[in-house]
């Protein structure tokens, strides 16, 4: 798909959109009169006055498009970088879904400033375009796709665009990823999709193999692979932007690719969409291949341990004992709570590979769908300064997050009588205990914890968004990367 800009809509275009506030006469100045004539009198009879509320017009023979599609951009004050990517994602996918392949786009700014408008507009119409039926075959198989947008502006935004469509691409590649069926992404062409995106971006790649997780002492990410046929990986991209000698951000992503809950066995119900389990992973093979493209001054690891977590002879059980890369033992009372073992060997791992800064990701607790829904991420943190840079950076990326607190009492619920830690504290503050939990293999340095249970996926199909992997709170990430420079 080919994204440019003009001052003027130009070409054989299939629709035109134009935003328009509620509370604000429209500047159309780059529009032609017929087309200034007809958003004005939708305004006037009072169309598209809420966010996303639309109207649509058939243009004649004349006409600069096939189509005028007048979008609502609600209130100017409301109208922040999230309001503009799914207004701009919605419009893009709903006219997609009718055949359009040449779209126009004509859309406000309001307060914000025009470069970060423009990236959240481009980002939304990439993210619009993904799409899980890929499996589908015949007259099942729907092929829609754009070929050609064109924002209308009299200003020099291409390198906002390229930016936006840098971040999209990026964060599709994780909901690609995610949302694939365990039969077709077990760790092991996981670990053959991020030496792809290395080979592409020019980054680092290393996946350590289950003689190499033997020898080296990984054995928490072993104990949890050890019931599967498909054996576990170490993924490791490394970002090198600021030179060899300066430390790393380590960025750790949960790579569980099916969850059944081994030996703890998880109800049948729901339980297909465990192949997003490995979101967390996904999303920092996402995030280095748009790093490697946008080349921040810093030095990044990311680092994925990918598992599949099944029921067989050879599987862990609950009462175990094992160990792990940091040397302390867990005592395994439920072996659903996988995620937070092969995080430990990990985070460990990040460590000793010269990262000073962690923030690690993971669809890792029910417990924090309980207390903030599909809305929010969870957030943990060690170090408050480095929790309130990445807080400030989702807000003004406009993605939600919130935090949690990790007051010391939790860890009491961690403490074992027989091993140094149990992998979960019972029912009560389960999001907390597991980020506990995880705290222990930080070593001291500044860490970030966030829990994507209930943002990594969609339950349901949003105007902007299709149905399963979301790809939430990437563009913080990034941000938050850069904002570390």
């Amino acid at each position: 798909m080919q994204i440019r800009v003009e001052n003027s809509v130009v070409g054989d275009l299939d629709a035109l959109v134009v935003a328009i506030f509620s509370d604000e006469t429209p500047v159309l100045t780059t529009l032609d009169n017929k087309t200034r004539e007809l958003v004005e009198r939708i305004k006037a009879l009072g169309g598209a006055t809420k966010l996303m509320e639309s109207e649509t017009v058939i243009y004649g023979e004349d006409g600069p498009a096939k189509r005028l599609l007048v979008i609502g951009a609600g209130k100017v004050a409301d109208f922040g970088v999230a309001a503009a990517r799914n207004l701009a994602g919605s419009a893009a996918r709903n006219l997609r879904k009718k055949g359009a392949k040449k779209l126009a786009f004509a859309l406000p700014t309001g307060n914000l400033k025009a470069e970060s408008a423009v990236q959240a507009f481009a980002e939304g119409i990439i993210l619009s375009t993904f799409e899980t039926g890929v499996y589908r075959t015949g007259e099942n198989k729907e092929e829609k796709n754009l070929e050609e947008v064109l924002f209308v502006s009299e200003d020099n935004l291409k390198a906002a665009i390229e930016r936006g469509v840098i971040i999209g691409e990026g964060a599709n590649l994780a909901r690609r990823l995610a949302n694939e069926p365990a039969n077709q992404m077990y760790p092991a062409l996981l670990a053959e999709e991020a030496q792809k995106v290395a080979e592409q971006t020019g980054l680092e790649f290393h996946a350590l193999n289950k003689e190499q997780l033997t020898e080296g002492g990984f054995k928490a990410i072993l104990a949890v692979g050890q019931g599967s046929i498909h054996e576990p990986r170490m993924i490791v991209l490394k970002y090198n932007g600021a030179g060899e000698d300066q430390p790393y951000l380590g960025l750790v992503g949960k790579g569980v690719t099916f969850d059944s809950g081994g030996i703890s066995i998880k109800p049948s119900e729901g339980m297909g969409d465990m192949k997003m389990d490995m979101s967390g992973g996904a999303w920092v093979i996402g995030i280095m291949r748009i790093l490697g493209q946008l080349k921040p001054k810093i030095n990044v690891l990311g680092i994925v341990p990918a598992a599949e977590n099944m029921p067989s002879s050879t599987a862990y059980r609950p009462g175990d004992i094992i160990g792990t890369l940091e040397g302390k033992t867990i005592e395994v009372l439920n072996t659903d709570a996988e995620g937070r073992i092969v995080l430990a060997d990990g985070l460990t791992y990040a460590r000793k590979l010269g990262a000073t800064k962690l923030v690690d990701l993971a669809t890792l607790t029910g417990a924090v769908v309980v207390a903030l829904g599909h809305t929010a991420t969870g957030v943990f943190g060690s170090d408050q300064p480095f929790t309130d840079l990445f807080l400030t950076t989702a807000q003004e990326a406009g993605e939600r997050a919130w935090q949690l607190p990790l007051f010391p009492e939790y860890r009491e619920q961690i403490t074992s009588t027989v091993g140094d830690i149990v992998n979960t504290g019972g029912r009560s503050a389960g999001s907390i205990t597991a980020a506990t939990f995880l705290k222990e293999f930080t070593g001291g340095v500044p860490w970030i914890h966030l829990d994507i249970a209930g943002t990594a996926y969609t339950e349901g199909e949003k105007p902007y968004l299709a149905k399963g992997s979301s790809g939430q709170i990437i563009r913080t990430l990034v941000d938050f990367v850069f904002a570390n420079c």
